[in-house]
């Protein structure tokens, strides 16, 4: 059994001593406390696993302690033992949200399994609940055949069954965190959790918590205690998307828990020890990123022992149709005779795709849409084949093409907005805001463009 805090609560020295020695013996850490009171001072300034409390004590008895955890928010679980037993308090102190309950006089071997199953309970509803909100999430496997695809393919293949730590680059949208997942689902971690995280999406105010974890009271708001993404990854894979956007003092203390395998809480100065396999990435040239201050090279050299870099889709554009037809299957409501006909693939073959396979998705989704229940059309796709190039200013001599301004300018801000839809997501509100119109205006402008 892995080592655990364990806080033994009993009024009773001798009662205290047997516990503590038999739980040390068994590999755990203890604290020891004479009534609910001091318990209470013991789990508001240390992490605690597990409460193992008498049942009647004074100043604060075993049921009133398990109600006072339970109303500070700490969900630490607790056993309760007691001469006293009876149905009674036993269904009162389950009630109250006790694990277990024991009387007095107890053997030494069935206290042990029922701290063992206790411990073993917590940690698989903390892995089901994390399970549980990423199963929520949602995410595709790879898609494509293509010889880009292929050498990525063979990277993964080779880096999953050992240790080693792992870069990951590429532009945004091109499935880093696929390629993370599939480098985990290969390693012999499968069975544990993949914690993911990016750090450009959490204010770096908050990252360091969410991270490394944080006591009650370690700061305003800490209203109780939080186990980090490290903690939650012991054993498993974390992954840090666009570690780039780290701050570059919290990127010292990352190096640091990386070399030690060790972490501290905030609030705590309890070092617990890790065993994770780290993946990380950044959409950023990794070399740029540590000339432009965004990126410690040390930190680079610690992570970056095995590299792969994700291929933008314009560099596979034989995996296009492929996708198109993934996504269809993935957003459609149905999909018998949906096809995607010469002139869609085309169309969709001569675009460049600055935002890779997320916008792909982003874009066949609202094909389905404009589709209603009928044939997919090239209509359905509004791309723009040709190059982004600048166009220079028409000189004196130069002669203009006149013609009417209005479906011009109309087409432009068409497009205009598609294009701030795809880069944010389709999040309206910052559309709007990339724009640099109203939300009201923007509305307008869907219903007026049919988008």
């Amino acid at each position: 059994m892995p080592e655990h805090y364990i806080l033994i609560v009993d009024d009773e020295p001798h009662m205290r001593r047997v516990l503590e020695i038999m739980l040390h013996q068994a590999g755990h850490q203890v604290h020891v406390a004479g009534n609910g009171l001091e318990a209470l001072k013991i789990l508001r300034t240390h992490a605690i696993d597990l409460v193992i409390t008498d049942m009647r004590m004074p100043e604060m008895d075993g049921l009133e302690l398990l109600v006072r955890m339970r109303e500070d928010g700490m969900e630490t679980p607790v056993i309760i033992i007691t001469a006293h037993g009876s149905v009674e308090s036993a269904v009162e102190a389950m009630k109250q949200g006790a694990s277990d309950y024991l009387l007095r006089p107890f053997d030494i071997d069935a206290l042990e399994l029922v701290i063992a199953r206790v411990l073993n309970t917590k940690e698989v509803a903390r892995q089901n609940s994390f399970m549980r909100e990423e199963l929520n999430r949602g995410w595709d496997a790879f898609v494509g055949s293509s010889p880009a695809m292929q050498a990525v393919y063979e990277l993964i293949r080779q880096v999953a069954p050992t240790k080693t730590s792992v870069m990951i680059s590429g532009e945004t949208g091109t499935g880093k965190e696929l390629a993370a997942r599939a480098i985990h689902n290969a390693s012999p971690r499968h069975g544990k959790l993949f914690v993911p995280i990016n750090c450009a999406a959490i204010p770096a105010e908050m990252l360091e918590a969410e991270l490394f974890g944080h006591e009650k009271g370690a700061f305003t708001g800490a209203a109780k205690e939080r186990i980090g993404k490290f903690e939650l990854a012991n054993e498993g894979t974390l992954f840090l998307d666009e570690i780039t956007e780290m701050p570059m003092a919290l990127q010292a203390k990352l190096l640091r828990v990386l070399q030690e395998n060790t972490l501290e809480r905030l609030g705590s100065n309890r070092s617990i020890p890790l065993d994770i396999r780290l993946i990380a990435a950044t959409n950023r040239d990794p070399r740029e990123a540590i000339r432009d201050n965004r990126l410690r090279e040390d930190l680079y050299y610690r992570i970056n022992v095995f590299s792969i870099n994700l291929p933008p889709l314009r560099e596979r554009k034989e995996d296009i149709a492929h996708l198109a037809m993934h996504f269809i299957t993935k957003h459609g409501h149905r999909t018998q005779g949906v096809e995607l006909g010469a002139g869609i693939v085309e169309r969709l073959q001569a675009y460049d795709w600055p935002g890779n396979v997320r916008e792909l998705e982003n874009i066949t989704e609202r094909a389905l849409v404009l589709s209603g229940n009928g044939p997919l059309k090239p209509a359905h796709f509004p791309l723009d084949p040709t190059p982004k190039t600048a166009t220079p200013a028409p000189g004196p001599d130069s002669p203009t093409p006149i013609g009417p301004m209005a479906p011009v300018v109309e087409a432009l801000e068409a497009r205009m907005i598609f294009d701030a839809l795809a880069q944010t997501g389709g999040s309206k509100p910052k559309a709007a805001a990339l724009l640099d119109i109203s939300e009201r205006t923007l509305w307008y402008k869907l219903k007026k463009y049919k988008l």
